[in-house]
């Protein structure tokens, strides 16, 4: 190798290089969600009530609230733990908003059964990819109010899937034969 290649090379900070490849997943996740937002299929039916709404709000963005605490020196080997759990995470919602396409939803609404892909074995993988992301960032700002705003954001979470099992449970008569088969968000344990 050319000194000036070697040089090169040695100017990069992998921490820098770690944070930019975090950002540009988030950043790719999040126009992704956009464009399916705007595509997206009217509803066939959809929760009633503001509960569920403020869940569906809560539960989309309250882990991101972390970013405001102070961001903590977390060393080498974290940032890569945080970095893959991030990438991993956004990497499986990526796949599972794929296959949601036109039926992606903020709101508790139903527009179609999607069975396929990752929910074959997964009732919620999105919400499944977005945790991991999310505990993935929290590493980046470890601290117990940084786990107590996560332990409330999944919370939330968990009552904003049983929202939308309502509304799918309402409309589709084969859900009930689907979620006997497929687990809720980690296949053998929930």
């Amino acid at each position: 190798m050319s000194q000036l290649q070697q040089a090169t090379l040695d100017l990069i900070d992998p921490l820098f290089a770690i944070s930019i490849l975090r950002q540009t997943a988030a950043i790719a996740f999040v126009l992704l969600a956009l464009i399916f937002l705007l595509i997206r299929r009217q509803p066939i039916a959809k929760s009633k009530g503001l509960l569920p709404r403020f869940a569906a709000v809560a539960g989309t963005y309250l882990g991101v609230a972390v970013v405001w605490l102070p961001a903590q020196p977390i060393g080498f080997a974290l940032s890569l733990v945080s970095l893959s759990l991030m990438l991993g995470g956004l990497g499986f919602a990526i796949y599972a908003l794929v296959h949601l396409g036109r039926s992606f939803s903020l709101m508790p609404e139903a527009r179609r059964l999607v069975t396929n892909g990752p929910y074959a074995s997964v009732r919620h993988p999105l919400y499944l990819g977005e945790a991991a992301s999310l505990v993935g960032l929290t590493l980046q700002y470890i601290s117990p109010l940084a786990f107590a705003l996560v332990a409330v954001q999944i919370s939330i979470q968990l009552v904003r899937i049983k929202n939308e099992e309502n509304v799918l449970a309402s409309l589709f008569p084969e859900y009930e034969t689907y979620k006997a088969r497929t687990a809720r968000l980690v296949p053998g344990l929930y």
